[in-house]
């Protein structure tokens, strides 16, 4: 071990010892958990007839969303069904033309 570590290390128990002597000269100490030491006993918890607990907490997390305005919710179901509308065209032209298609191939 070097001189240095052992300087450091004289000088953390000095410091350690200086720091217990002045909280026993001012009267403070940090308290000590005992061996025997036991959190305070629960209460007991009594059977509940009413609402379930997942459903309190269903309510809860629904006071927490941020709900979007009426606009909002008009603009985007105007979207939603303009959306399902044009993707449910091209989709039936697609399938007109495949069935078409395969009429004239196959069929004559």
């Amino acid at each position: 071990m070097s001189r240095a570590v052992r300087r450091q290390q004289v000088a953390q128990k000095e410091s350690a010892a200086a720091r217990r002597q002045a909280q026993r000269l001012l009267g403070t100490r940090t308290p000590r958990q005992t061996r025997g030491a036991r959190p305070p006993a629960q209460p007991r918890r009594r059977f509940r007839v009413g609402v379930p607990r997942w459903l309190e907490d269903i309510a809860s997390e629904l006071k927490k969303v941020t709900w979007p305005t009426r606009d909002e919710t008009v603009y985007l179901t105007t979207v939603v069904i303009v959306v399902a509308v044009s993707v449910g065209i091209l989709l039936g032209g697609i399938d007109l033309f495949f069935n078409w298609f395969m009429d004239r191939l196959l069929l004559r």
